[in-house]
């Protein structure tokens, strides 16, 4: 797969099969997107061809920090396991989003890229505002040749699959619905750095992570049960993201991560931790005994929960 950042990188080929949209978490609708393109491009000899945005339009525009479902390098690789052959990413800015859908079309893909015929989702919107939509590719098509194909919304268990749902999943601890929507599992990537060593005193040494990518959206405070990747190889644990209020009453937002039957030194380690399910919400104990106690039913919970997913 091809990354390209720059438009000049580029060559013209009329025969290029595109899709085009931020893609954020790159979900079982965006997946189907993709595997259209990747086809018809290989039935008509053709180019693949992905364009995205970076940063987010809507951290540009708010002026918000906008978390997002994927990192820049999950995306990639993400679409790479797609096997789609090109990937612009062009570098949105608030000038860029003065281009109304017809400016942008014209001059980056008709008059620079080429295109052959472009794939779009079901509400796909695009341009200045959003002004353009299917409609407005419609009429494209029609002007200079290209032919518009739109695929319709992917439905799972009733519900329609989007960003936002899978977005509005994950900050609610609905990891299930998450999971589902996305076809595989959340995660995300951290660096193991030292803490303060509470968790070894309690008898559940726990690996604090740092994320690679500060604007990765993470679930909601609570328990969780995951699956740690650590130099290639699976391992299972228990997660907690929360403040920590039976020890501490400063309000700093921390993820440790509990390695079952784990030993070994893994500081300064990247590992990728894939959310399997909330076991329960964040509590304050009266007593580190208390806390043992219900962190000994937390691992049971989850050794069972993983049995279950390993059968």
């Amino acid at each position: 797969m091809k990354v390209v950042n720059n438009l000049l990188e580029v060559k013209k080929n009329k025969n290029t099969i595109l899709t085009l949209g931020t893609f954020d978490g790159i979900h079982l609708g965006h997946k189907k997107i993709i595997e259209t393109v990747v086809k018809k491009a290989s039935i008509n000899g053709g180019r693949s061809l992905l364009i995205t945005f970076d940063p987010h339009p809507r951290n540009v525009l708010s002026g918000n920090s906008y978390k997002l479902l994927n990192s820049p390098d999950e995306k990639l690789e993400i679409l790479e396991s797609l096997k789609i052959d090109n990937v612009l990413i062009i570098n949105f800015t608030k000038e860029f989003s003065q281009l109304s859908s017809e400016e942008f079309f014209e001059s980056y893909i008709i008059d620079k890229i080429g295109i052959k015929e472009i794939v779009v989702g079901y509400d796909h919107h695009f341009g200045k505002g959003r002004g353009g939509d299917e409609h407005t590719l419609i009429e494209l098509g029609s002007k200079y040749g290209f032919k518009v194909t739109k695929v319709d919304a992917v439905s799972v268990e009733g519900l329609n699959v989007s960003s936002s749902k899978i977005r509005t999943a994950i900050i609610d601890g609905d990891i299930k619905t998450a999971t589902k929507l996305l076809g595989r599992y959340y995660s995300f990537r951290g660096i193991v750095i030292k803490g303060d060593g509470r968790g070894r005193t309690l008898g559940f040494p726990t690996a604090n992570a740092k994320l690679d990518d500060d604007n990765k959206l993470m679930p909601s405070i609570g328990i969780y049960v995951v699956e740690i990747i650590i130099e290639g190889n699976k391992h299972f644990g228990l997660m907690s993201i929360g403040k920590r209020p039976t020890f501490y009453n400063d309000g700093q937002l921390t993820n440790e991560v509990y390695i079952f039957d784990f030993k070994k030194d893994i500081y300064g380690n990247t590992i990728t931790v894939n959310i399997l399910e909330r076991i329960r919400g964040e509590e304050k104990f009266s007593s580190a005994d208390e806390l043992i106690s219900q962190m000994d039913k937390d691992k049971e919970i989850g050794l069972e929960i993983v049995n279950k997913l390993l059968k």
